[in-house]
């Protein structure tokens, strides 16, 4: 399977930057899946999980909101705010860091049911 490149930044600097497999978006209308050779686009992120697979390996960061820019070798995510759920440290303060940063977000409680059932689902 080819892979794309896959960047995200918040304002505290970079926190991902590798090849990946596919990559799953929160998208404005609705989630969208990337993989290598994907069309080119530009799409604001709304709160939520982004899903990212990699060689075997899944990995899930929760983002208050943001832009994407994907064109076919890459894909690039700047975010206001990130919290990696499934990266080292402590599993439990993990997820507790991303519902308070999903729950920061005003103008999305309708989403937010969704986005913490996902975030759950790591436990």
């Amino acid at each position: 399977m080819d892979t794309i490149k896959l960047s995200i930044v918040t304002p505290n600097g970079e926190i991902f930057n590798s090849d990946v497999d596919t990559v799953t978006l929160p998208g404005k209308e609705g989630e969208f899946g990337v993989l290598a050779g994907h069309a080119s686009l530009v799409s604001p992120l709304n709160v939520g999980v982004i899903e990212i697979e990699q060689q075997e390996k899944k990995e899930a960061i929760a983002i208050n909101w943001g832009y994407a820019t994907v064109n076919e070798t890459e894909v690039n995510i700047l975010v206001d705010g990130a919290v990696s759920i499934t990266k080292d440290g402590n599993l439990s303060q993990n997820i507790d860091a991303a519902k308070e940063l999903v729950n920061s977000v005003q103008d999305s409680s309708g989403s937010i049911a969704m986005v913490e059932s996902k975030i759950n689902s790591f436990h």
